[in-house]
């Protein structure tokens, strides 16, 4: 009898967990999810050396002489790539945990969201080199 108590008690703490906000209520919750993300993603070595070429990406930039364009242009590709660094985290924690044995399926999908953050570090640093040894 005490267990399904228990049971009932575990199950309406867990649907209150998962009601849906709405309104200013849902603003507030959409921003601490994003924020948790943020937590979660500063503890991936990858995401930590991208925040660091951001910085000195904007250095150069700034040493170069780059116009506000380049500027913009440089911050957005590199929140692009923040994004999608993003992506591939969660691909890698939802592979691991639905299937934590090795399989083809699994590392496809991580070598695929390893080959998206690839192209944008190419495209940044593409642009970057453009914008430093070219454009400047």
């Amino acid at each position: 009898m005490a267990n399904n108590a228990r049971d009932k008690k575990a199950a309406a703490k867990a649907a209150a967990a998962i009601e849906k906000k709405t309104g200013v209520a849902h603003f507030f919750a959409a921003g601490r999810y994003s924020f948790q993300g943020f937590r979660r993603l500063i503890g991936e070595a990858a995401f930590r050396h991208e925040l660091l070429a951001l910085v000195i990406g904007l250095g150069l930039f700034a040493y170069v002489g780059a116009s506000l364009g380049e500027f913009v242009t440089f911050i957005i590709l590199m929140l692009v790539l923040f994004c999608v660094e993003a992506v591939n985290t969660a691909i890698e924690e939802l592979v691991d945990r639905i299937s934590p044995e090795i399989s083809t399926v699994g590392r496809n999908a991580k070598d695929l969201g390893s080959f998206a953050v690839f192209c944008l570090l190419v495209a940044n640093g593409l642009y970057a080199g453009y914008v430093v040894f070219f454009a400047a």
